[in-house]
């Protein structure tokens, strides 16, 4: 959450010269609502089901930078599926979170002592995240464009 997806996505996109797609974005277009609204009317397990059904059909329909939500990664079959794929995992410390977010309640996930929740998120991920990454760019103190080159360079992909 926070830790710039979908700005460094499309930096990716744009420097591969391929195009972009965020699945929270296409979750949103097909259900007609926010992510929070899901997770409030419908809670965390029916989201989840919506989340692995996107994920699975964006991976099989995008050629360009996809962009994956933090808990997409908690699927078994999205993880497996994810092995045939180069995989950044953009890191980040809590108080590089707080400065970017300030862990607000627009964060479903994070409604309640939203430090400690971010942590515990993190410990419970991180593992799954390392998993299924070909690179781990971290990006505390980074700007955009710095994490960007950082990704291609950890992928060693040439600018179109």
């Amino acid at each position: 959450m926070g830790v710039g997806k979908s700005t460094v996505g499309r930096l990716l996109a744009e420097r591969l010269g391929v195009g972009y797609r965020d699945t929270d974005d296409d979750i949103v277009a097909a259900e007609g609502r926010t992510i929070a609204e899901i997770f409030v009317d419908d809670g965390e397990p029916a989201f989840r089901v919506i989340e692995k059904r996107a994920v699975h059909t964006a991976l099989a329909e995008n050629e360009g930078v996809l962009a994956l939500g933090g808990g997409a990664v908690l699927d078994a079959d999205t993880r497996a599926l994810l092995a045939g794929h180069r995989v950044v995992y953009l890191s980040m410390d809590v108080e590089e979170a707080v400065k970017r977010t300030g862990l607000n309640a627009a964060r479903p996930l994070l409604a309640v002592n939203p430090r400690k929740q971010w942590r515990e998120l993190m410990e419970a991920r991180r593992h799954l995240y390392e998993e299924v990454a070909t690179a781990v760019v971290p990006t505390d103190g980074r700007t955009p464009e710095e994490v960007t080159q950082a990704a291609l360079d950890a992928l060693e992909l040439k600018e179109a």
